[in-house]
């Protein structure tokens, strides 16, 4: 195996964290994070997570025993902090020991943080991680309890926060990364991005685009050719057509799927006019959209009508390629850049 000991000197913190080779992690893709990908991604050295989603605690109980099947090496699970039945997937995550939950979609629960922190006794409770748009609310979930923070800019694909990355991580870093352990996320394509994010105090990163198109990946193989076709300016993100409507932005390659979200739009707020809905049934009715849209694009391959959600780097996705490569490649580019340096 090639060395790399300047890019993993400044990964050590994450990757003991994470318990993993490599402070690699991989974004929580709905469809696309499931057993096969996660466990290549941690069978490669790197931080595969199980993207959970829209799961009932029975489909999450036996995604991460089939992953368990397929690595004996660490990976994590992403839960959704709106999901109707979090506790209770908190549950089945303690009963399976995993070692390490990251919180998405906005502040976690009551309660939520200190059960996954209790765990049960074979792990004696699991790591908590959490995406944080803001500094003060990074600062704020520290202090109750989180245990890594995710700074993810808009050029990553899916749900987008307005700051790019760039500009996240010369504002968090220097603030947080003495004292704590933070990844960075969000159009991350080759390794001398990594490496510049490791400089600047980031213990590890995240990416999802360039794995998304990896031959272990379950996406439609129509979805991965729209990925090599696409350059950076195809991927784009939503627009909110009423304000009324707290529609956090998706980014994904614009196709005839990205203007029926529109039309989507127009027509919960339509109910809305008519008071046929409470908002919370109309964000719900937003979400569902996504989670079926997505499916249509990954699993069946409706690239015209389904959802492509896409980072900015897809540009730099060309081909297809085993997780192993992938992580290589980034390893080796990485430790070329700081070398020059």
């Amino acid at each position: 195996m090639t060395s790399h000991p300047k890019t993993h000197a400044l990964m050590a913190r994450g990757a003991e964290f994470l318990g993993s080779e490599h402070a690699i992690m991989c974004g929580a893709m709905s469809w696309v994070s499931e057993r096969n990908l996660v466990s290549a991604i941690s069978n490669a050295g790197g931080f595969g997570v199980i993207a959970c989603g829209a799961m009932t605690p029975e489909l999450l109980d036996a995604e991460i025993a089939a992953t368990r099947s397929m690595t004996d090496k660490p990976f994590g699970v992403n839960l959704i902090t709106m999901h109707p039945q979090i506790m209770d997937l908190i549950d089945v995550c303690a009963k399976h020991a995993v070692t390490h939950v990251v919180l998405a979609g906005g502040l976690p629960p009551k309660g939520s943080v200190e059960a996954i922190k209790a765990g049960n006794s074979r792990n004696g409770g699991a790591k908590v991680i959490c995406f944080a748009p803001t500094l003060a609310l990074a600062k704020k979930l520290l202090r109750s309890g989180a245990d890594a923070m995710v700074i993810e800019g808009m050029e990553a694909g899916g749900h987008i926060g307005p700051v790019s990355t760039s500009v996240l991580a010369q504002e968090f870093l220097p603030e947080l990364s003495a004292d704590h352990l933070v990844f960075v996320a969000g159009g991350i394509g080759r390794g001398e991005a990594i490496a510049g994010y490791l400089e600047m105090g980031a213990v590890g990163v995240q990416l999802g685009t360039r794995f998304a198109a990896a031959t272990e990946s379950i996406a439609h193989p129509d979805f991965k050719k729209a990925f090599f076709r696409a350059g950076a300016r195809d991927a784009v993100a939503s627009v909110q057509v009423d304000a009324r409507l707290p529609v956090i932005p998706v980014r994904a390659l614009k196709n005839k799927g990205t203007e029926a979200f529109t039309t989507k739009q127009r027509e919960v707020a339509g109910l809305l006019d008519g008071e046929g809905i409470a908002m919370s049934e109309a964000q719900l009715q937003i979400e569902h959209y996504w989670a079926g849209a997505l499916r249509r694009a990954v699993i069946d391959g409706d690239i015209e009508n389904g959802s492509l959600m896409a980072g900015q780097s897809v540009g730099m996705v060309k081909k297809e390629e085993p997780v192993a490569d992938i992580i290589a490649s980034l390893l080796d580019e990485s430790e070329a850049a700081l070398t020059r340096r």
